[in-house]
């Protein structure tokens, strides 16, 4: 049986680069991208689109058999940033559409399902630094409550129904392909923007404020190696600790004054300083690399030049 893709939310952030990267990787054809409104040029033109609300679960099993879909890619999400505005929408639309995709797995609708999660899943008392993949959680935000809650659901229909659902951590992600989403690390692709613009940048999070990142391209590659990965190597039915690279926004700024020295920042902290505060600093994914030989490439300064180089061009 040829396989079919489904990717629910494909115009975010993340769902853009996915969507591009498994049409690259499958065929054009082979992957239908889907979301609540149409995405940018490229995405639209590279191959099919419905227009999908991700909390219908009739127009989700209707695309599911029309296309006749095998694998659900299921990236629709309310950002930390934006569910702290809208508590009750974020629940309804994060949890509701991981039910309805979870449950058409259950009926055999479909046979393999990724599910993001996210380091919002840890709280205040969490191990800040090297964050193990089981410890102490208490998510402090709606972000987190809902990504905590949507862990422990995976796992419940994992083993109760053997639905093959796959999942990730993911740090705060880096690209330039698509404008921030309302996310709390967004602080890191908008710094490029700026710097780019010669304007001074402005930080919501302190100048110390230590958090977990990585590169898109890091992130599209661990979405599809662990999705492709034999599924008696997933031992995490919950979801896997991602790591890359840990900065604080000095950090971040003094790596682009490596290549724009009169690049200024100043620092403004927020509300969004809190839901950072509650989050770890750094990651142990010692189980995605022995589960299913993960491993990040860029570091940030490569990170940097990357922004850069395609920002300007």
């Amino acid at each position: 049986m040829q396989k079919m893709i489904l990717i629910i939310g494909a115009c975010g952030q993340i769902g853009t680069e996915l969507t591009l990267a498994l049409r690259e990787k499958f065929g054009n054809d082979r992957v239908v991208a889907s979301d609540i409104r149409e995405g940018n040029e490229s995405l639209m033109a590279s191959g099919p689109f419905e227009i999908l609300d991700a909390t219908n679960y009739q127009a989700i099993e209707n695309v599911i058999m029309h296309y006749e879909i095998n694998e659900v890619y299921l990236m629709a999400a309310m950002l930390s940033a934006t569910a702290e505005k809208f508590p009750m929408r974020a629940w309804d639309l994060n949890m509701n559409s991981l039910f309805n995709v979870l449950n058409l797995a259950k009926d055999k609708k479909i046979s393999k399902v990724f599910w993001p999660s996210s380091i919002a899943v840890f709280g205040p008392n969490t191990p800040k630094e090297d964050t193990p993949q089981h410890t102490i959680m208490e998510p402090s935000t709606v972000y987190g409550i809902s990504k905590q809650s949507g862990e422990r659901w995976c796992s419940y229909y994992f083993k109760k129904y053997g639905v093959d659902v796959r999942s990730v951590r993911y740090p705060g992600l880096i690209s330039w392909k698509t404008l921030p989403g309302g996310g709390t690390t967004d602080y890191a692709i908008d710094i490029y923007h700026n710097a780019l613009a010669g304007k001074k940048f402005t930080c919501f999070l302190g100048e110390q404020t230590k958090l977990p990142m990585m590169y898109m391209d890091d992130a599209i590659r661990a979405t599809i190696d662990i999705m492709e990965s034999d599924a008696e190597n997933i031992k995490e039915r919950s979801s896997y600790n991602l790591a890359a690279m840990s900065f604080t926004p000095a950090e971040i700024a003094q790596s682009i004054q490596k290549h724009i020295p009169d690049f200024e920042i100043d620092y403004e902290p927020d509300f969004r300083q809190a839901i950072a505060d509650s989050w770890p600093s750094s990651i142990d994914d010692t189980e995605a690399q022995k589960d299913w030989k993960w491993k990040a490439q860029f570091t940030l300064e490569q990170t940097t030049v990357e922004m850069l180089e395609n920002l300007k061009n």
